[in-house]
């Protein structure tokens, strides 16, 4: 009799829970779009302890080049700590263009930030890590067409690791092939974060050029994962990433 009631018991509580996972995979929505990103970056060292860093993007959207996304220049100081580890503190102005919520007007971040790099090289692979640490200004909206008063703020830390292979003969020198992996994880942090303390996760494929010691040149395939401010909704891009990386030394 004690069997039977359990597994009366069983029959009644499986219809609970598949309509909970129902409703709880209802409650989740996501949006996926296609994005092109291109950007160039620069670090220049000037002497034994101190160099600049710079780099500029545009990224366009709706199936890949339809229009534009956004549009992103950062420059700073950097601190060579040793050849191989680097503090930079610098300033960012990011540029959004009209979309959902603010259909009609563009939006601007003001964005400062730090950073440590730093680099592992070997003669078979190479890695190259940095935590960053941004403050986050973005303008109010009314609606779509009007700006608000002041600006939100909020924290976000950024880990990032990009592995280097060889692919060819030529290993790291001018004119080698690497294929590279690069993953960068978001976290936001502050007051006015409720639901998205996870922001996103940019994973990228892709193959690297090596144009000569001081330029590369990257080309891939990123997924950018994220979650967005709702907390129950969530973006899944698929964007093609062109970036072109040069080093000067103005010591040699």
């Amino acid at each position: 009799m004690q069997k039977q009631h359990s597994n009366t018991w069983s029959l009644r509580i499986i219809p609970v829970l598949l309509t909970l996972s129902s409703l709880l995979h209802g409650q989740k929505t996501t949006i996926t779009d296609e994005q092109l990103w291109v950007g160039a970056f620069n670090q220049t060292r000037i002497s034994n302890k101190w160099g600049f860093w710079f780099d500029a993007h545009l990224r366009l959207k709706d199936q890949y080049v339809q229009d534009l996304s956004q549009a992103i220049i950062r420059f700073g100081p950097t601190f060579y700590v040793t050849d191989d580890v680097r503090l930079t503190a610098a300033y960012a102005y990011v540029h959004t263009y009209p979309a959902p919520g603010h259909a009609n007007i563009s939006l601007p971040e003001h964005r400062p930030w730090q950073q440590v790099q730093w680099f592992q090289r070997g003669k078979k692979a190479r890695l190259t890590q940095a935590i960053r640490l941004e403050e986050r200004y973005r303008r109010r909206t009314l609606n779509d067409d009007q700006l608000g008063e002041g600006y939100q703020f909020n924290w976000r830390i950024r880990y990032n690791f990009s592995l280097f292979l060889p692919l060819t003969k030529k290993q790291f020198d001018p004119g080698a092939l690497l294929f590279n992996v690069n993953n960068e994880v978001f976290i936001n942090f502050g007051k006015q974060i409720v639901y998205n303390h996870f922001d996103q996760n940019r994973l990228f494929l892709g193959l690297v050029y090596q144009v000569n010691k001081h330029a590369q040149l990257h080309g891939g395939y990123m997924n950018l994962y994220q979650q967005l401010a709702a907390g129950n909704t969530f973006r899944n891009q698929h964007s093609i990433r062109i970036f072109y990386f040069h080093n000067v030394d103005l010591r040699e």
